[in-house]
Parts: C-alpha cells; structure tokens; sequence
C-alpha cells in the first residue's frame, strides 16, 4: 500500500489517500506546506526512521496500524 507522508504548519500525517498530486493533498490539508510520496510502506518507514530517531510507537507501528485501520489517515506522534 501506498503512503504519502504529510507536512502541515501544525503536525505530520500519515495518509493512504490515493492522491494524483500534492495539489489534491493541499486541498485536503488548509495548512499545507509540503509532502512526500506516494511510497511504499517500506520506503515510508525508513525515511521515517532515519528522520525522526523519537518517534512513540515507531515508524514501523504507525504505518502498519494505520494501513490496518479504516481511518484514511493518522498524525505522526513523537516522544
């Protein structure tokens, strides 16, 4: 599954909305500032990973509950 990583004035977010392009993204988000992606859930984690070394649960556990859940998307939580 494909995940789009999601930067907004306020948080991070997670998303597996299936978005032609960041301006699709921007139209969801009111504070966009920038995104990454789509990628697969792999590349996602380990970018995740090598960026945000205080991530609670890891990178891995917030891609893999999401991708598990019904909800579209989620924000990242850091320590």
């Amino acid at each position: 599954m494909d995940i789009h990583i999601i930067f907004t004035k306020s948080k991070v977010v997670i998303s597996k909305t299936q978005y032609l392009s960041w301006r699709d993204i921007q139209s969801d988000f009111s504070d966009y500032m920038a995104s990454l992606g789509p990628w697969d859930e792999e590349a996602a984690i380990d970018w995740l990973e090598m960026e945000y070394e205080n991530l609670i649960p890891s990178a891995r556990e917030q891609i893999k509950s999401l991708i598990a859940s019904e909800d579209l998307e989620n924000t990242i939580t850091f320590a």
